[in-house]
């Protein structure tokens, strides 16, 4: 904050800067002024926030420099210095906006006073301007987002009217030629970055929004976890070229991975929105693409979307290796599992978020089920975490492991845990020919001895357990699928479509047909 003294007096003018520390008191003490003519001729180009001004000077008096000086830089805070007790001219002085008036006779303790409050008061002002401009800028920012997206933040604006960032947007020079008045191609990219870690996300938004904004011709608006860009572009390649080379910049040197996502070139700024959700469905895409590059609608638009549910022999093979508690094995195929969709030139964001997601479903299921046969109440699958800075290979293996682990903690503190995996295996397999044997082998125990422990522990001998499981899986199927019968005999191992109708109509009253078609009879 800097300080002028004008007097026309030298041991007034001396007086004033010696005998007061100015520095002490966090001012800036600039050269004095003889007049109110020199002080004029300077001000403009020093720009004083305090006037130290003699009221009575040769030409112009200390009052119309007041007029003057607010007339140049209207939040100046000035104090008058006189020999003469004239309230007079006090009235006049304060009228002219001047924040205090002193007698020359005054001691440095009343001078400092008086230049205190004036600091005080520009301090008070320039952080209501602060506050001022903070609100206004956030309120811009939201009604721009408002415009683009279609949605807002918070009730205070859901009335508010676009009008004002429209003309903001128009007038500005980013989309506005000066000479001709006509709104210049527009288009809307968004802009992630990463690689200066987790803690320093915001700084590197901030750094390359920064950058960006000296590079393009455009506005900018920083909204979660990436930039909102509304550049003025050239047609064609040219404008693709510029926008590679500004992206480029940004990422040679800030040292980070820079992916661009851009919507289609528009000549309207009514037409932004349009180009606003090109740029969004093009950005979902990081998660395919990684976290480099620049992206347009034309590199997406023919990917139709993938598989959303996974098969049945994939579903097969993850009991496989949930029931064998290996995390080496199910690492190994959950990374296979991720690599075949990624590699996929049809995938989607959105299949591939359901396809992992039917995944986890399928991995809960199978839990239930050795929940519910020991008595122990089922929970919902969660919600499979789909975000651009996560490996969707490890965020699989992290649900898929704590299935395993919660199954076999389950199993382990049961006195008979072997039977409770040996029905866990028998479900996974019902469309393969399981002997008793094969199952006792499975749990390591003699098949004459499991099978006495079996019956024991379930009620049912092995073969009725196995036939009662087919058969309400094969209800399940015709429940829900317009499959064949003779393929949904297949998929609970009955190769002979006549000898599984018959099985079916002993155990659930009517043949696979008629069930289908009164399922609830």
């Amino acid at each position: 904050m800097k300080i002028m003294i004008i007097d026309d007096e030298l041991i007034i003018r001396t007086g004033l800067c010696t005998v007061i520390d100015w520095k002490e008191l966090g001012l800036t003490l600039l050269p004095p002024a003889e007049s109110a003519e020199e002080a004029l001729e300077r001000i403009p180009a020093e720009k004083p926030n305090i006037v130290l001004t003699d009221i009575r000077m040769p030409g112009m008096d200390g009052i119309q420099l007041a007029k003057e000086i607010k007339k140049i830089l209207p939040d100046t805070e000035i104090v008058i210095l006189t020999g003469y007790d004239d309230f007079g001219y006090a009235q006049q002085a304060l009228r002219e906006g001047v924040t205090d008036y002193l007698l020359k006779t005054s001691g440095p303790e009343e001078i400092i006073k008086a230049t205190m409050k004036a600091k005080q008061n520009l301090l008070e002002k320039w952080e209501m301007m602060k506050k001022e401009s903070v609100q206004a800028a956030a309120l811009r920012n939201q009604l721009f987002e408002r415009m683009l997206t279609g949605s807002s933040e918070g009730a205070a604006i859901a009335g508010a009217s676009l009008t004002p960032v429209r003309s903001w947007l128009e007038h500005n020079e980013v989309v506005r030629e000066e000479t001709s008045g006509i709104c210049q191609p527009l288009r809307v990219i968004l802009i992630g970055a990463t690689g200066w870690g987790e803690s320093m996300f915001t700084s590197l938004l901030f750094a390359a929004e920064n950058m960006l904004f000296e590079l393009l011709p455009c506005v900018t608006l920083l909204k979660s976890n990436k930039i909102i860009v509304v550049s003025r572009t050239e047609g064609g390649q040219a404008g693709t070229n510029k926008l590679e080379r500004a992206i480029l910049r940004v990422s040679d040197t800030l040292k980070c991975a820079v992916f661009a996502a851009a919507g289609n070139v528009v000549t309207s700024v009514d037409d932004l929105r349009r180009s606003y959700e090109e740029a969004e469905n093009v950005f979902s895409y990081r998660i395919l693409f990684g976290d480099q590059g620049l992206y347009e609608k034309k590199d997406v638009e023919y990917r139709g979307g993938g598989r959303t549910v996974c098969s049945q022999k994939e579903e097969n093979e993850l009991s496989a290796k949930l029931m064998n508690n290996n995390a080496t094995q199910l690492r190994h195929w959950t990374n296979q599992i991720v690599r075949e969709q990624m590699e996929d030139s049809t995938v989607t964001p959105a299949t591939l978020q359901a396809f992992l997601q039917s995944i986890i479903i399928a991995a809960y299921r199978w839990l239930d089920r050795a929940k519910k046969d020991n008595g122990v109440e089922t929970g919902s699958a969660p919600t499979f975490a789909f975000e651009p800075d996560i490996r969707l290979e490890d965020e699989l293996f992290k649900y898929l492991s704590s299935v395993m682990n919660a199954f076999h903690e389950l199993v382990s503190g049961s006195r008979y845990s072997y039977i409770h995996r040996a029905t866990a295996y028998i479900r996974d397999h019902l469309d393969q020919h399981v002997s008793l044997q094969q199952v006792a082998k499975f749990v390591h125990l003699n098949p004459n001895h499991f099978s006495e422990v079996f019956k024991k522990e379930t009620g049912q001998s092995y073969m009725e357990f196995l036939t009662q499981e087919r058969m309400n899986r094969a209800a399940n199927i015709l429940r829900g699928t317009e499959k064949k019968i003779s393929e949904v005999a297949g998929e609970v191992g009955y190769e002979d479509i006549k000898y599984f109708s018959q099985q079916f109509k002993k155990y659930m009253g009517s043949t696979p047909s008629k069930f289908r078609q009164f399922p609830n009879d």
